[in-house]
């Protein structure tokens, strides 16, 4: 199948790398014009200037209201639009139990992984609806959440507090958009371990590859994810294929969950 996001306009954050990149590449690749934003300016513009005129980059702090409000008036104005929102920017944060959690840590997790997501869906909604009642088409807001969001782990609580409440945030929006009419859905996706720079501070200093195999024995399936596997999951759940799910998680782990 091809061009199953023809015409969509979407903005992905944390787009200079890993998952956002992975999104970013697929969407275009399925007809969407794509805004990259990133904290990374230098990395998020490098990352979209392979794909010309349909690709825009954009510095963006997630953690600021007012970069918020920025960079979907800047999408809007670049592109005429906004039909898709992808809140993926996310950090892993500090290791180590509740006791470890320093108050700076546990604050800087939930800013960027949790706060983000409420001021991303917050900012965009109006413009979205407004664009979907312009243009008749629907639109779609997907969260980046994590299995660390359903299955909890003695050494990362402010992450697994975080992911859970973006898990349970993402339903929450799903039903005033239902609720007000406005053709946007809201779903999340939960992935396990993905072969990104996320997981690098997991292994406190091991080889990569040893890391990578050791993590790849916890998952039923043998090995960890790959970031195509949670872009594919993104523009099925964003495409008009999924109009009648919203609300939901998707579980991209390898079988951990069924466990």
């Amino acid at each position: 199948m091809a061009d199953r996001l023809k015409g969509k306009i979407a903005l992905i954050t944390g787009a200079a790398s890993g998952l956002g990149l992975a999104m970013a590449k697929r969407f275009i690749s399925e007809g969407a014009r794509v805004v990259f934003s990133d904290i990374n300016h230098s990395g998020v513009m490098a990352a979209a200037v392979p794909f010309g005129d349909t690709a825009l980059a954009l510095a963006h702090d997630v953690t600021q209201m007012a970069t918020w409000i920025n960079v979907v008036e800047h999408t809007v104005g670049h592109f005429g639009g906004l039909h898709i929102l992808v809140n993926n920017a996310g950090i892993g944060g500090e290791m180590g139990s509740v006791e470890d959690c320093s108050l700076d840590n546990w604050r800087k997790v939930h800013a960027v992984d949790l706060d983000s997501v409420f001021y991303g869906c917050k900012v965009a909604i109006p413009y979205m609806a407004d664009t979907i009642k312009k243009d008749g088409t629907r639109g779609s807001i997907l969260n980046v959440s994590s299995i660390a969001g359903v299955l909890a782990a003695a050494n990362m609580p402010a992450y697994n507090s975080a992911k859970a409440a973006v898990r349970h945030l993402t339903k929450s929006v799903a039903l005033h958009c239902a609720k007000q009419a406005y053709s946007i859905t809201c779903n999340s996706v939960h992935p396990v371990f993905i072969d990104t720079p996320i997981i690098d501070p997991i292994g406190m200093g091991m080889p990569r590859d040893v890391l990578v195999e050791k993590l790849g024995r916890q998952i039923p399936l043998g090995k960890i994810g790959e970031p195509d596997d949670v872009a594919y999951a993104a523009v099925y759940l964003c495409s008009n294929e999924a109009k009648f799910v919203t609300g939901s998680e998707l579980f991209i782990d390898g079988g951990i969950s069924a466990q």
